[in-house]
Formats: structure tokens, C-alpha cells, sequence
């Protein structure tokens, strides 16, 4: 008889055991506790790469507005072509004139030579 009363209590003191910890394993104050170890280990880590994303994001601000200027440059570059062309057709045109003011002078030379024989004048 023993034997079931026996069981019967080993049953109580288990079960109570049980209970125990499981009330200890998820009492509110241990969750807190977990919760606050487990920020004081993480959170160093977490603000050096918080610190090391603001620069990486200073640096490519910096890089991105490199690129946006020599993109503009590039751009005013490309648009100057018709800059150039008037300046081409313009020093085409000079040197057309100066041309004709040569042959105009030369002409004008061989003119004045023909009616003033050479050592007369």
C-alpha cells in the first residue's frame, strides 16, 4: 500500500517542482533581466556600425555630389559643340576676307607699279 501513496506523493512534489520553475523561468523580472543582458552585450556593436553608416553615408554624399558636378561639366561640354561651329564657320569666313584683302592689295600694287615705272616715283 505504500507503493501508491508513495507515487502519489512523488507525483505532488514533482508536479510543485515543475511549477516552480516554470514561474521562475518566465517570471516577468528574469524576461527583463535576459532582455537587459542581452541589450548591454549587442548594443556597443549596434552603435559602432550606427557610427560606421553615417560615415559610409557622409562619403557617398561626397562621391555622389563628385559625380552630379562632372556630369554637369560633361553635359556644358557636350552643348558647347555649337559654340565650336560658329567658331569654325567664323575663322573660315576671317580668313576668306583676309584673303581677298590680299589679292585686293596685290592687285592694287601691280596697278600702281604699272603706272609708275620702277625708280620714277
Amino acid at each position: 500500500m505504500e507503493e501508491p501513496e508513495m507515487q502519489l506523493k512523488v507525483k505532488k512534489v514533482t508536479d510543485k517542482f515543475t511549477e516552480s520553475l516554470y514561474v521562475l523561468a518566465n517570471e516577468p523580472s528574469v524576461a527583463l533581466f535576459r532582455l537587459q543582458e542581452h541589450v548591454r552585450r549587442s548594443l556597443p556593436e549596434l552603435a559602432q556600425h550606427k557610427s560606421d553608416m553615417q560615415s559610409w553615408e557622409e562619403q557617398s554624399q561626397g562621391a555622389i555630389y563628385t559625380v552630379e558636378y562632372a556630369c554637369s561639366a560633361i553635359k556644358g561640354m557636350a552643348d558647347s559643340g555649337v559654340y565650336f561651329k560658329s567658331i569654325d564657320s567664323l575663322l573660315k569666313h576671317s580668313i576668306a576676307l583676309k584673303e581677298q584683302l590680299n589679292a585686293a592689295q596685290g592687285r592694287s600694287t601691280s596697278s600702281s607699279q604699272s603706272k609708275n615705272p620702277p625708280g620714277t616715283s
